[in-house]
């Protein structure tokens, strides 16, 4: 069975509660972890297959104005 992807980004941390809640009605797509809230870091464990869907609702959110950056995982993997 494929793994889930592992993507991070780094959020206004004002916005964390919506970011997890808007994927979290999403059952089944995607997991959202916070890493560490102060810098506004998340962990997204996409499912397989759904990269593409993943990638459309942060596009979304980002039209819609909260800014949502890719984050390197380098640094967070070494924490």
């Amino acid at each position: 069975m494929p793994e889930s992807l592992r993507k991070y980004y780094r959020i206004d941390r004002r916005e964390i509660w919506y970011f997890h809640s808007i994927f979290e009605a999403y059952d089944g797509l995607a997991t959202v972890t916070t890493m560490d809230p102060k810098p506004g870091v998340v962990r997204v464990l996409v499912a397989p297959g759904s990269e593409g869907d993943v990638d459309s609702i942060i596009g979304s959110l980002q039209q819609d104005g909260i800014r949502i950056e890719a984050y390197d995982w380098k640094i967070v993997e070494a924490l």
